[in-house]
């Protein structure tokens, strides 16, 4: 049985986990059904391909051999006892594929198995259903997920690949010759660990933050998804400058100064710290799995009353944090899980998911879409609603994905502490609404 240790980033998250925070991706993708049994032939189909899919077959196992230098680590093994309806299940008709989701998200998933499942959904109107994917965020990061789960979609026309050209083969000894450059490149990562660690302490000095964004954990969940379309944030996004992306987070810092003065917890005084994770992974990479991730952090303008005030606001700190690269800065705190050893993520896991709240109040965080149709059974997707792990003492987390023409929001929130989670996804609609009138598009 081959197995592969998992990546330090991959073992910091496989360790964070507790049974109140579990750290599982999520999408629920929506699909028009052709007939009120599609929804249960979807899950014969998943559970039919599931088998066929390597990714899938494999388990996270502990390593605990004495005196073996991965001690303490963890691999990614096949299952030889692999069941595909341990992961796919059929649930019984629904009216609200978010309400259901959200109870679905808040379990962990069962840690002795391949860490996934997909729980199909059929809607009670039969026209209707949904598959909400859920993978542990030690097994895929958010790309490695979706090509997971494409794989037991139905097959799409993509374009070929170039080939790429041989490497030469590389020897178990390295080159004497290089060993300069490679000491070289080693004092760098300590110098860099060095500054993104002094970053992270300065960060944790002020903690300020509004009170409706940090809950002790509940163990509870709710979801909601909220669609844009992408030609409005276009628009702005032409009228004002900057990117995409800009534009999107600066909408979920309008939501919230709308949804904290609603609340009556008021939108004046500290602006929370958003997490803004940078995927590091490089195209096409020849190593399919383990997380690669960065991140910017910055202060969401929720004090500002203008709504081009607090884009702008957010492009100048996203152009600051661009600026500084990914390699540098608080926000790139991930990268400092190279350098722990493996029995340091596996003691210090329970510390470091502590830490979240100290470092950050909010995630919102971009999920790659592929702009080509999707289809199960024939079954066109007409929505995906991405959903991030909930980091501990934390009350809302934000994902976002374009598809086909339209933004779609998925927000995750532990339900004790923001049972009013619609009205934040109100907020986000009405904020998009809110920077178009200011633009005079």
């Amino acid at each position: 049985m081959t197995s592969d240790l998992l990546a330090p980033l991959d073992l910091a998250f496989w360790n964070i986990e507790s049974d109140r925070n579990p750290m599982h991706l999520g999408a629920l993708g929506v699909f028009s059904a052709h007939s009120p049994t599609a929804g249960a032939h979807a899950a014969d189909l998943l559970a039919a391909r599931a088998a066929a899919v390597p990714g899938l077959r494999m388990r996270i196992r502990d390593v605990w051999q004495p005196l073996s230098l991965s001690f303490g680590s963890a691999t990614r093994e096949e299952d030889p006892d692999f069941d595909p309806l341990h992961h796919v299940r059929l649930h019984a008709p629904t009216a609200d594929f978010q309400e259901v989701a959200g109870r679905l998200m808040e379990r962990p998933l069962e840690r002795g198995r391949p860490p996934w499942e997909a729980h199909v959904l059929p809607g009670e109107d039969g026209v209707s259903f949904a598959v909400l994917f859920k993978f542990h965020h030690a097994l895929a990061d958010g790309l490695r997920a979706l090509t997971l789960a494409a794989a037991i979609l139905d097959p799409m026309d993509m374009p070929e690949r170039r080939p790429r050209p041989e490497e030469p083969a590389r020897g178990l000894l390295p080159d004497v010759r290089k060993l300069p450059g490679l000491l070289r490149g080693a004092l760098s990562d300590v110098g860099r660990a060095l500054d993104i660690g002094a970053s992270v302490a300065r960060s944790t000095l002020d903690v300020r933050s509004s009170a409706a964004l940090a809950s002790e954990p509940s163990g509870t969940r709710r979801t909601a998804g909220v669609v844009v379309d992408l030609d409005d944030v276009h628009r702005i996004r032409k009228t004002v400058g900057g990117t995409v992306n800009d534009v999107l987070i600066a909408v979920v810092a309008g939501a919230l100064r709308r949804w904290l003065d609603e609340r009556g917890d008021g939108s004046e005084g500290v602006a929370p710290r958003a997490l803004i994770p940078v995927s590091k992974r490089r195209p096409r990479s020849a190593q399919p799995q383990g997380n690669r991730l960065s991140g910017y952090l910055i202060r969401l303008p929720v004090d500002d009353p203008d709504p081009l005030g607090r884009l702008d606001s957010v492009r100048a700190d996203m152009d600051r944090n661009k600026d500084a690269g990914p390699n540098r800065g608080a926000g790139a705190v991930a990268l400092l899980a190279d350098h722990v050893p493996a029995l340091g993520h596996r003691l210090g896991g329970p510390f470091a998911a502590q830490a979240a709240r100290l470092w950050f109040d909010i995630l919102v965080t971009s999920v790659p879409l592929p702009s080509i149709g999707l289809k199960l059974g024939g079954n066109p997707v007409t929505a995906v609603f991405p959903y991030a792990p909930l980091a501990r003492g934390q009350s809302l987390a934000v994902a976002v994905s374009t598809f086909r023409g339209h933004v779609h929001y998925g927000l995750v929130a532990d339900a004790a502490a923001v049972p009013d989670l619609d009205l934040f996804a109100r907020a986000l609609t009405e904020e998009v609404e809110t920077l178009i009138t200011a633009c005079g598009s």
